[in-house]
């Protein structure tokens, strides 16, 4: 048998990739200096420089999500492997698990809870709004749970769910508080130990400003407690957190092959976070924010979630009567090189998606996307 005929090389030509403005839901752009730590040349997962580098990634991410966690580390994969993590480790079958469901991936946190075999229960809220402590508690008094699980910035609204009162009903009745950070770590207060979280994910593509591929998290001293006492092995081999916590602790013990390039920029990242400061960068993001609401207003469009709970670094937009809103963003995107996003579940077609995270929270951007709407819109 013959191999293949080879592919012909003006089929697949050099990358020629646009130069787009990342104003949607993630990824968001990336800073130059990160791009520039991707081309550092690659060392061994094991290698004496990379171990080094291990420890600050580390004490970096223990900065950024306001914590000592000792178990603070990047998951290598996206965000949502992160998640799973979470919910893998801390979850064994016939656990009772409370889900709050207030958009998009509060629902994906239930999929994953009832996969591993969770006893889920769920209490919803319609989509851009919150939940309040006494309907977590309620919940609880109902049915208790070992786990309760509940998205801070959740990306499919543009609403922040408020956590402390939360989190001092789930540890009163006993549980563990996982929290879905993923749209605020970097971008506005986390808290994970001023609050109480007990297992606390992000991703490295929206307030990081890093590519997607990793996703950090950080575990609590009771979280490590439950996942040391656990009956069953963690179901994911992949995602078990004491195996992986034995190639980013002490031992250095072979997991996996770490994606060297991708800790590289998140170590960028972390050390652009680091200089800035959480405290301004926080404050940037809501300058931004707020320089784009008030510019949404004067175009006569109407943000989805009130501003008490409204996201700093994603804001849901309703599309105005009449409008394509698809045509709208692919105008966007061919004719001035801006991304944003649509609607997703129950908000599709409703809402446009802004996000100002990370990098992409620049008072430039803003003021483009709006002279770009108006001209669209008007």
């Amino acid at each position: 048998m013959s191999p293949p005929r080879p592919p012909d090389p003006t089929d697949y030509p050099d990358l020629d990739v646009p130069p787009r403005i990342l104003l949607g839901p993630g990824p968001s752009l990336v800073d130059p200096r990160v791009l520039r730590a991707m081309a550092t040349p690659l060392v061994g997962h094991l290698d004496p420089y990379f171990v080094q580098l291990m420890d600050k990634v580390q004490a970096l991410l223990r900065y950024a999500f306001e914590t000592e966690n000792g178990l603070t580390i990047p998951i290598s994969g996206t965000g949502s492997s992160a998640m799973e993590a979470a919910v893998a480790n801390l979850i064994e079958p016939g656990d009772p698990v409370l889900i709050c469901i207030n958009g998009y991936f509060g629902t994906r946190l239930a999929d994953m809870a009832g996969r591993y075999g969770g006893d889920v229960q769920t209490i919803s809220r319609p989509w851009g709004e919150v939940f309040t402590p006494t309907e977590v508690k309620d919940a609880l008094d109902a049915h208790p749970a070992k786990v309760v699980a509940i998205v801070h910035a959740e990306t499919s609204t543009g609403a922040e769910q408020p956590l402390d009162e939360i989190a001092e009903t789930v540890h009163a009745q006993g549980g563990l508080l996982i929290v879905d950070a993923v749209t605020s770590l970097g971008g506005l207060p986390v808290r994970v130990d001023e609050i109480g979280i007990d297992a606390c994910y992000s991703g490295t593509q929206k307030c990081l400003s890093c590519p997607p591929g990793l996703g950090p998290i950080t575990l609590s001293p009771r979280a490590e407690e439950v996942l040391s006492k656990r009956q069953t092995p963690v179901a994911n081999w992949y995602l078990d957190l004491k195996m992986v916590q034995e190639y980013w602790g002490s031992e250095r013990s072979y997991h996996h092959t770490a994606p060297i390039s991708a800790n590289y920029a998140l170590y960028e990242g972390l050390r652009l976070i680091a200089e800035e400061g959480l405290e301004s960068r926080w404050q940037r993001h809501r300058e931004n924010a707020e320089l784009l609401w008030e510019g949404l207003e004067s175009l006569d469009l109407t943000m989805h979630v009130p501003p008490q709970h409204r996201l700093t670094t994603l804001t849901t937009v309703r599309i105005p009567e009449g409008v394509d809103e698809a045509q709208v963003r692919q105008r966007l995107l061919a004719e001035y090189n801006i991304e944003i996003a649509g609607g997703l579940g129950e908000l599709k077609g409703k809402v446009w998606r802004i996000g100002l995270m990370g990098f992409s929270s620049r008072k430039e951007n803003v003021v483009l996307l709006l002279s770009a709407l108006e001209k669209l819109l008007h």
